[in-house]
């Protein structure tokens, strides 16, 4: 799997969102974009993430930047976790796991020290041409959106 690059073609993809409608990268362009990898629906850090999101999306709005969430769970576990948040953007099932390889951030990681394959939290910005203007690793799920937000031209 090659490491994606800030100034790559970002891969496309289509996927379903919570709904059941299907999205891809190339009905994008011309917009800013956020794909937010995130470990898993209802888990602390995640939910933390997405509510942060949810707070600043009338910004990213203003800014003409679409959001997308991103995990290997069901479009039905995506529907009850953004009703029970009510969050305004799409979160997209990559149950197959194409996206998350794509994108390179399905990989080894530890907990309670046993080793699982699991979405390392990353996001990508995506600019209006469909390069990747921004890697975002390590990523604070509090913090993130007023950072991404920083990043993204006015």
């Amino acid at each position: 799997m090659k490491k994606l690059h800030e100034g790559d073609t970002a891969p496309d993809f289509t996927l379903l969102d919570q709904d059941g409608i299907t999205h891809s990268l190339n009905t994008e362009k011309g917009k800013w974009v956020l794909l937010y990898f995130y470990p898993k629906d209802n888990t602390p850090g995640c939910t933390k993430q997405a509510c942060a999101l949810r707070d600043e999306f009338p910004a990213f709005e203003k800014l003409n930047c679409t959001v997308f969430g991103i995990s290997v769970d069901s479009v039905i576990s995506h529907k009850k976790f953004a009703e029970k948040f009510s969050l305004p953007f799409t979160l997209l099932a990559d149950t197959e796991k194409s996206m998350v390889e794509a994108y390179g951030v399905w990989k080894k990681k530890k907990r309670a020290g046993r080793e699982y394959l699991g979405i390392v939290r990353t996001s990508f910005l995506i600019n209006p041409s469909g390069k990747i203007a921004k890697i975002y690793e390590n990523v604070n799920p509090e913090t993130h959106a007023t950072e991404i937000l920083r990043d993204l031209p006015a």
